[in-house]
């Protein structure tokens, strides 16, 4: 592993103890139990909260992920508050991004079936940018292209037909930030 690869690798753990201790002090001012991973995934910080009764933390996903999309944004102003730069950390709680990405995929892969059969461009509901991310990675692993297309909260991914494909273009595929 090389020193650049091992100070990456240092740099993201520490933004992982941060987001875990910050976390941690939510936790305990809303008095609810939930103990904290940490690990590097995809060359960013992942924090999970996790608790034997996933029900009990239902308040810290909302619906539709809301909450849990609001204490990432704030987690990640906290580290960067530490470190003075920007984190890309993903945060989830109980397991919600994880069973949403899934849910995700497999929505995908549908559109990708719908726009193989009948060869028309598939728009999928508006999405945040963590799960067009996930769309645009499925679309991009089957060796089709995808765009985003509309405005924030509406913004959604349009699955297009292989032939509508600019090869040279520079936005064959949004790099999405989430």
């Amino acid at each position: 592993m090389s020193e650049e690869t091992t100070n990456e690798l240092s740099r993201l753990e520490e933004e992982g103890e941060l987001a875990a201790d910050y976390l941690e002090e939510l936790l305990d001012i809303a008095d609810l139990d939930g103990d904290i991973e940490i690990d590097v995934e995809n060359g960013r910080a992942s924090v999970e909260i996790i608790s034997e009764d996933p029900s009990a933390l239902d308040h810290l996903v909302g619906e539709d992920g809301e909450v849990v999309d609001a204490l990432q944004e704030l987690t990640r102003l906290a580290v960067q508050t530490e470190t003075g730069e920007r984190s890309r950390l993903m945060l989830d709680i109980a397991g919600f991004r994880a069973d949403r990405k899934a849910d995700l995929q497999d929505l995908t892969h549908e559109a990708i079936a719908r726009l193989r059969a009948t060869g028309e461009p598939q728009k999928l509901e508006p999405m945040n940018p963590f799960e067009r991310k996930v769309c645009h990675d499925v679309v991009a692993s089957e060796g089709l292209r995808s765009e985003s297309e509309g405005v924030e909260p509406r913004r959604r991914v349009v699955i297009l037909p292989v032939e509508d494909a600019d090869a040279d273009s520079d936005s064959a595929v949004e790099a999405e930030e989430a």
